[in-house]
């Protein structure tokens, strides 16, 4: 447990290059997949499903047909209106854990870190360099920006229209397309289901990709999995046996 609280999911949190446990963090991948599920329920509901609600007892026979016969009927309806605070909140939270993984003194803050870290204790670690995960966390922290603009696009509008000094966005009307978000929430659904359950980081090979066309000049090292404690006891046996 000490070591847990003292390293997280860090082999050594002062080596370099950082590398972290695997295991740890397809855990917390499982941990946080309830955002984008989440997420994906309340855009289905806010692009797909009517946005009036009509009360069945308001509903009053006309007495006419249409040309199809179907029975007119005049009703009282009335539209919905959304409230994105829970949302929002929930996206804030997830943005803080995709930075909260990119440093070691921030980890510290992270529940879903500290939760991952202790369900793998028992497991043993798989040890993969930090940097390609940063990368793709940058990828979820941009998907996660750009809902948070979509679910309140009129704070986001009065913030660029100030700093701009004019008016460039609407502030009365959502100016972004609903099947923007909605198709970065799959997508996000999608990444996170992999790396969950397959181990597969799409960030990562992406990462890779670009370290080979020469866009990152750092070495993209391969997921490794180098027993250190192996390869110690390994080499105490060999200096036993020499004495």
């Amino acid at each position: 447990m000490l070591s847990v609280l003292k390293n997280l999911w860090f082999r050594d949190p002062k080596e370099s290059p950082v590398y972290i446990n695997d295991i740890a963090i397809r855990i917390r991948a499982g941990i946080l997949l309830f955002v984008p599920i989440y997420m994906s329920f309340t855009l289905y509901d806010a692009v797909f499903v009517s946005h009036w609600v009509v009360d069945g007892n308001t509903a009053v026979d006309s007495g006419d047909m249409d040309w199809d016969y179907n029975i007119i009927y005049s009703v009282e309806a009335i539209k919905k209106s959304y409230d994105y605070t829970v949302q929002t909140w929930v996206l804030f939270y997830a943005l803080f854990e995709m930075l909260a993984g990119m440093f070691v003194w921030s980890a510290r803050l992270s529940p879903a870190i500290l939760l991952a870290t202790l369900l793998a204790k028992n497991t043993k670690p798989v040890w993969k360099p930090i940097v390609p995960k940063r990368f793709a966390w940058g990828i979820g922290a941009t998907f996660i920006s750009i809902c948070l603009v979509f679910f309140n696009p009129d704070v986001f509008a009065n913030w660029v229209n100030t700093l701009a000094g004019s008016t460039l966005l609407p502030t009365t009307v959502n100016y972004m397309s609903p099947w923007i978000p909605l198709t970065l929430v799959w997508i996000c659904l999608g990444f996170m289901w992999m790396e969950t359950v397959l181990g597969f980081c799409v960030g990562c090979k992406v990462y890779s990709l670009l370290v080979k066309l020469g866009v990152f000049k750092e070495e993209c090292e391969a997921c490794n999995n180098i027993d250190w404690d192996e390869i110690a006891r390994k080499n105490q046996e060999r200096l036993a046996a020499q004495k």
